[in-house]
């Protein structure tokens, strides 16, 4: 198709609006056309990458196939459009900063004075240029994190200005938000024309402003949008709140923005090519049977609804399990410290018909996660352990079944007699020298399954399989051969053997554990086996009396 075209999407009034959504559905629309299409975030936190913040702060931290420790609106890219991103697709401040400035360091300039303009916005454009010729794109999508308006998003924005003064085939969507009162019930449009205004100010001018809002907006706030913000009636594109983030798609779809941003390239759109996601879509919408699933965490610590960031991917490969089983899953929190306060609250797990334990860092609550780990295992209730839960488990599994009383994890308890889970030697040595950025054992990974087990039938029976990792803990080598003996099952490892990836319990509907993320690697239409395993336990036994 020759030249790569940018779609820049921007974002006004306030942070959290849902852009990563919206660069997700025009993808998708751009990719059911037949397009190869690509996307970048850009972050303007200082920090290098998403890795070393905790997930109440940031949400999650969504790892790439290539270890990129990134936002979690790439998970989102890579859910809706079925790709793989590099950690090139992510880019913050602290990443273009710290390359200029070891590119001054190194003479790269020529002795010239370094400027924050040009050269900050020149790494920027390198940046994205660079993604874009490694995906072979022929879209690529550039969310700008943050909001119009912050003093840190003003370079990014400067630097696709350029790109577009530089005759790169490029156009800007403004996502901006129309309140609705409710002491008024009417929506207004002021806030959104300013963010117009600021973006003006930088000397952008969008092709489109997308209308998010609690409803849909109607034709009397489109045209005062469209008289001061200099954007044609029709290019205003309204996003209402919907009850799943995959009809948004459909939502644009109807109003035909896929065609329109493709008019604006003077390109040629096909009619009806998003016909089996409209199928998934109404298929979900019309589910009635629920399976309840308990999600033991410990990121309360600011509320609710920070959690739901902090497991994003948790969440949403669920979902995808779950619609596949015709189910519509219904997901509650469980704090593992209320199980640390009374047994008697170990009760409460029995209503649910499935339970995980994701990942996280550090001891607290541990006590919790492994009580509950415990009652999954001795009263059957179906359980899958993503990393640090894999590792709860097999803790579990030594203190109450092979009787190494005060097993542990040397993260938790350093002088523990039995530790069963460790660190790598070569993870002490970054730990030693303070060196936690990005050197955990990040990305792929290759595991070679054993014949026979749960697992390899799950994974369809393959030898082997690659998971994407994030995590410096391991279990212990010492203790693998007395856990077999007293029944665990450890059914992938490294292909050297020297890292256990994956374990089961043969005598149990399902109680299974990895060492990997698989919520990484779950589409909308392609569910992660090991998700659809334990939905398929959960919904036989919501058929069964409990």
């Amino acid at each position: 198709m020759g030249k790569v075209k940018y779609i820049v999407v921007t974002g006004g009034v306030l942070s959290g609006l849902g852009k990563g959504t919206i660069t997700s559905a025009i993808g998708q629309l751009l990719k059911a056309q037949g397009h190869n299409v690509t996307a970048i975030k850009i972050d303007p936190y200082i920090n290098v990458d998403a890795g070393t913040m905790r997930p109440t702060e940031h949400g999650e931290v969504f790892v790439t196939y290539d270890g990129g420790e990134t936002d979690q609106d790439l998970g989102n890219y890579e859910r809706f459009l079925d790709i793989e991103l590099s950690k090139r697709h992510s880019i913050t401040t602290g990443q273009v900063y710290a390359t200029v400035i070891e590119k001054e360091r190194n003479l790269e300039y020529g002795g010239k004075c370094v400027e924050v303009i040009p050269h900050i916005p020149q790494e920027v454009q390198r940046r994205i240029a660079l993604a874009a010729k490694q995906s072979k794109a022929d879209f690529c999508l550039i969310e700008i994190g943050g909001t119009v308006g912050d003093y840190q998003s003003v370079l990014f924005l400067e630097a696709v200005r350029e790109m577009k003064r530089e005759k790169n085939s490029m156009i800007f969507v403004h996502v901006a938000y129309l309140p609705i009162p409710k002491n008024l019930g009417e929506m207004k449009t002021k806030p959104a024309q300013h963010s117009v205004r600021e973006l003006n100010s930088i000397g952008i001018q969008p092709d489109f402003v997308v209308a998010r809002a609690e409803k849909p907006i109607d034709k009397v706030r489109k045209e005062k949008l469209a008289l001061f913000c200099g954007v044609k009636e029709r290019d205003i594109i309204a996003a209402p709140d919907t009850n799943t983030i995959y009809a948004v798609p459909l939502i644009l779809e109807k109003q035909e923005f896929g065609k329109k941003i493709l008019e604006k390239f003077d390109m040629k759109y096909h009619k009806g090519k998003l016909t089996n996601w409209k199928k998934f879509v109404e298929k979900i919408q019309n589910l009635k049977q629920e399976v309840k699933i308990g999600i033991v965490g410990k990121y309360f610590d600011i509320g609710d609804y920070t959690l739901e960031d902090s497991y994003v991917s948790v969440i949403e490969s669920i979902k995808h399990a779950s619609w596949h089983h015709a189910v519509k899953p219904v997901i509650q929190w469980l704090d593992s410290k209320d199980f640390e306060k009374s047994k008697e609250n170990l009760k409460k797990l029995e209503q649910y018909r499935g339970i995980i334990v994701p990942g996280g860092f550090g001891g607290s609550g541990v006590e919790g996660k492994i009580l509950a780990i415990q009652y999954c295992r001795e009263h059957k209730i179906p359980y899958l352990g993503l990393c640090y839960g894999m590792q709860m488990a097999v803790i579990e599994f030594a203190r109450n079944v092979c009787k190494l009383e005060g097993a542990h994890t040397t993260e938790v308890n350093p002088h523990t007699k039995h530790p069963v889970i460790d660190i790598l030697p070569e993870q002490k040595k970054n730990i030693a020298g303070k060196h936690y950025g990005a050197t955990m054992r990040l990305g792929n990974c290759i595991a070679k399954l054993k014949k026979g087990t749960k697992i390899w039938e799950y994974y369809g029976k393959q030898e082997k399989v690659v998971e994407r990792h994030r995590h410096r803990y391991e279990v212990n080598p010492r203790y693998i051969e007395k856990l077999e003996q007293a029944g665990l099952v450890f059914s992938g490892q490294s292909p050297d053997r020297r890292l256990m990836e994956f374990i089961e319990l043969p005598n149990h509907p399902y109680f299974a554990g990895t060492q990997a993320h698989p919520e990484f690697r779950s589409r909308p239409l392609k569910p992660h086996p090991l998700y659809l395993g334990l939905i398929r336990a959960a919904v036989e036994r919501s058929q069964k009396p409990i």
